[in-house]
């Protein structure tokens, strides 16, 4: 059996790792002429470290990465609403990561690079068009930078991890659209900084209209390289962005600083200290898509956010991207068959990732913040006057548990 992966980010390169284990040959193509560390931080949460300690990952990730100690939910006064320990401190058999996207991505691209030879990543190759028959799939790409060549590529299988923006995706449903965007601004960077607290604790804080976000994601000296986000309601949504979805797009102070300033007040930490200090930011409108009644098409499918992006919100977009590749191999190797085995992981996965979706929609686990914002917009004497522990802990504990990580069970 052989694969044809399209995407060269978290998904490809987990699709690729996963399925090599499972002796399944791999041949995986990346638009951009290389593959580097882009990006800010993310999180890893228990059911996808497990899925990648399954790779032999687990001391690489230690060496690039912070294990995530505690997380807190603030108001935007800094008054406590919730907390709890978070991956193995919390009792989970693998830790929460808290890491840079790209150092992610290369320890995930390094070791593709291993174990299924250089040889086999193609960068620079853009997907142009694909067609299947019985006998498995034959995919078209044009190579950039050249004067329009083209090359073909032969496969059992195609596996479109190619992004919000896939272009298997829009050929399987031409009619979609562009993604759709909440109205909700996103200022993300990170800074090399004084620990607060733990070293290792995650702190969101505000609402939906205002939101901030903290966290290490490494080690740096004595410091940690600290990552911040700041989430704001600018529209309602109805119209289109102003500018269109990208990780790499530099944001402005002018811009941000209004969302921050007189907003946020906490005890631990000065968000407009640490956005001051951070020498390059990155601007993305929040936009997800509606989810699709079918991923799978005989020897195509999709993963990652070529099948379900969703709001980042409960830390679990590179997550599902993760359990997603986890899941294709299991299938592929138990079904033998293409075609069964790609409606069988359609089957599993789709159903899990569209109830993630529409939960990030209403906020997610950070409803908490919400609820609390509602009713006490200008902060509380005691919390339980304005929500009991039983309404807190439903929101929270509710979400681990649909979107799979209150316990730690990965087939």
């Amino acid at each position: 059996m052989k694969a044809l992966i399209i995407g060269g980010g978290i998904g490809g390169l987990t699709t690729a790792l996963t399925l090599t284990r499972e002796g399944v040959e791999c041949e995986l193509f990346e638009q951009s002429q290389t593959i580097h560390e882009l990006g800010v931080g993310i999180n890893l949460l228990p059911h996808a470290t497990k899925a990648l300690a399954a790779l032999d990952l687990l001391d690489e990730l230690d060496r690039v990465a912070v294990r995530t100690y505690e997380l807190f939910y603030l108001n935007r006064f800094g008054q406590s609403l919730w907390h709890e320990l978070r991956g193995a401190h919390a009792g989970h058999d693998f830790p929460q990561f808290s890491i840079h996207r790209g150092r992610l991505q290369s320890v995930l691209y390094e070791a593709t690079k291993a174990r299924i030879g250089e040889q086999l990543i193609h960068t620079g190759h853009r997907l142009v068009d694909f067609s299947q028959s019985p006998q498995g799939v034959v995919a078209r790409f044009a190579l950039r930078g050249s004067s329009g060549d083209t090359i073909t590529a032969r496969g059992d299988v195609l596996i479109a991890a190619d992004g919000i923006h896939s272009t298997v995706r829009s050929a399987l449903y031409s009619n979609e659209g562009p993604p759709a965007w909440n109205g909700v601004m996103l200022w993300r960077g990170c800074v090399r900084y004084e620990p607060f607290l733990t070293g290792r604790t995650m702190v969101i804080a505000g609402g939906m209209n205002a939101k901030l976000v903290i966290y290490p994601i490494a080690r740096e000296g004595d410091g940690v390289l600290l990552n911040w986000a700041v989430a704001a309601k600018l529209s309602d949504g109805s119209t289109p962005p102003p500018r269109r979805e990208d990780w790499s797009r530099p944001g402005r102070l002018d811009d941000l600083l209004p969302q921050v300033e007189g907003v946020f007040h906490l005890p631990m930490v000065d968000p407009l200290d640490i956005i001051r200090a951070t020498p390059e930011f990155y601007e993305y409108p929040m936009c997800d898509r509606d989810p699709l009644p079918r991923w799978s098409f005989d020897h195509v499918t999709l993963l990652g956010d070529a099948a379900h992006p969703m709001y980042p919100v409960g830390s679990n977009g590179a997550s599902q991207a993760i359990l997603d590749a986890h899941s294709l191999g299991r299938h592929l190797k138990e079904k033998g068959d293409v075609v069964t085995a790609l409606a069988a992981y359609d089957g599993e996965r789709r159903p899990a990732t569209t109830r993630i979706v529409h939960d990030n929609r209403t906020g997610g686990p950070e409803r908490v913040i919400d609820m609390v914002e509602a009713r006490a917009p200008d902060g509380f004497t005691q919390l339980q006057d304005v929500a009991t522990h039983e309404e807190l802990e439903a929101i929270v504990k509710g979400y681990s548990k649909m979107a799979g990580f209150d316990r730690v069970k990965v087939q």
